[in-house]
């Protein structure tokens, strides 16, 4: 490398590449993640893209780009529903409905009446 403007231009170059090879995976992992899609469909898709990466690229992105971002978004929404209910699962329970959950281990045996005590005492420090 000569000068600063060689540095720019293989920065550039870098860049490019880097790009180039998320936009790949990005579409092989979408690929694979569909559900729509047959076996046969996936594995010409995979040839497609394996000889003719650039092409294969764009033409996927062109004729299936708007329900790559719906099932994106559907995984989103699934994984923020996921997280919305354990988090009401983990909030909701009070000190009561813990230790009538500890009474009802007791009144089971699976538990003793120093564990239940030690159980009841936590319930209540954390109210």
């Amino acid at each position: 490398m000569n000068t600063f403007w060689d540095y720019l231009v293989w920065l550039f170059w870098v860049y490019i590449t880097i790009a180039c090879i998320w936009i790949f995976i990005t579409v092989i992992i979408d690929m694979f993640r569909d559900h729509t899609l047959s076996g046969w469909a996936k594995a010409l898709w995979a040839l497609f893209l394996v000889f003719l990466p650039f092409l294969a690229t764009f033409v996927y992105l062109i004729a299936r780009g708007k329900s790559m971002s719906e099932r994106r978004m559907g995984e989103v929404q699934q994984a923020r529903y996921q997280t919305d209910e354990y988090i009401r699962g983990v909030a909701s329970s009070s000190p009561a409905a813990e230790i009538e959950k500890a009474k009802q281990l007791l009144d089971a045996g699976a538990i003793t009446q120093a564990e239940f005590d030690a159980l009841k005492a936590k319930a209540l420090t954390t109210a």
